[in-house]
């Protein structure tokens, strides 16, 4: 009789067991989300609700008067979910049929926080540190009147971008950090190192001139396009060329011209000087033509200016000036 009662008893057990070999146990949380009590396909729906839509929104990164905002979609973030929910699941079988069924019946629980199992696109992250960098950090010239410079700690800001990335509510939003930078030199010193320099503002499309430090012309240019954008940060003037030939790069974009060498005339995009800062890309003249391109996103990342503007810089630019790119 008794060896009966045990018989029922356990094949009661086993039928109980199995009805629930999906639901989470009490006390299981998935990144901070409580799962406990509930079917695996509940589960599913709780996190697609309250993680997912919470990781999809943009993270804001701040500096002063600055503000970047890094999408979900150009992170091309994925939320692993099936590995996720089988460890809360597999947490939740652990031990035998017997600490289950107690567990189950007698409101006990299992201390387990899941955590959040997500893939992202780093280059993304990347291109952001790099604007940031470019619109916050303050080059030597700026240091000026006892001012210090500034430098975003980029290896800082990329770990605070990434750990937003993966939270939710308040903790989307970061500072960018910043470290102060004492400058090298004094003004004169500055002054007489750069006795010309160049600052290109991008999205205001002009280029400065600096003549020991203080502003002497400034010019209306035309920059990169989307994905051809003119690089940011500092440069220098490399070589400089009168009527300068064409050295087309070795690009997609240059079709049948990739390689070639392009002489001075009609043909030639390049007009009266060239200025090279960056290997292939330089400042140059373009054709009165082309002229409605100045104040756009237009060149394959040279910088474009009028003829007469372009001249008058050359002749007041020696090889080795600095080039500020913002």
């Amino acid at each position: 009789m008794v060896a009966l009662v045990l018989l029922v008893l356990t094949a009661g057990m086993l039928v109980y067991d199995h009805s629930r070999r999906d639901v989470i146990a009490n006390g299981v949380l998935i990144d901070g989300i409580p799962v406990g009590g509930l079917h695996e396909s509940a589960a599913r729906a709780k996190l697609e609700r309250e993680l997912i839509d919470g990781l999809s929104g943009p993270v804001t990164v701040k500096a002063g008067p600055h503000k970047w905002t890094l999408r979900g979609d150009q992170t091309s973030i994925r939320v692993d979910l099936n590995n996720m929910l089988h460890q809360a699941v597999d947490a939740s079988r652990q031990g035998s049929i017997f600490s289950r069924t107690f567990r189950s019946l007698f409101g006990g629980h299992v201390h387990r926080d899941v955590a959040l199992i997500a893939t992202y696109d780093h280059q993304a992250i990347r291109h952001l540190t790099a604007k940031v960098r470019a619109a916050v950090n303050r080059p030597p010239l700026k240091r000026i009147h006892s001012r210090d410079g500034l430098a975003v700690e980029s290896d800082k800001l990329g770990g605070r971008v990434e750990s937003a990335l993966l939270a939710r509510g308040a903790a989307r939003e970061i500072k960018v950090p910043t470290q102060r930078t004492k400058p090298a030199v004094t003004t004169a010193q500055l002054g007489k190192k750069y006795p010309a320099y160049i600052v290109i503002d991008r999205n205001d499309f002009r280029l400065h001139f600096y003549s020991h430090l203080k502003l002497a012309d400034t010019y209306e240019i035309a920059v990169g396009m989307e994905g051809l954008e003119t690089p940011a940060g500092i440069h220098h003037i490399e070589w400089k060329q009168v009527d300068p030939p064409w050295y087309v790069p070795k690009k997609a974009w240059a079709g049948s011209l990739a390689g070639t060498v392009v002489p001075p005339g009609p043909g030639d995009p390049l007009k009266a000087r060239f200025m090279s800062f960056e290997g292939g890309a330089g400042i140059h003249g373009i054709d009165p033509s082309e002229y409605s391109s100045i104040g756009h996103d237009a060149s394959h990342g040279c910088v474009r200016m009028r003829i007469p503007d372009v001249i008058a810089l050359y002749d007041k630019t020696p090889v080795g000036t600095p080039v500020y790119i913002l």
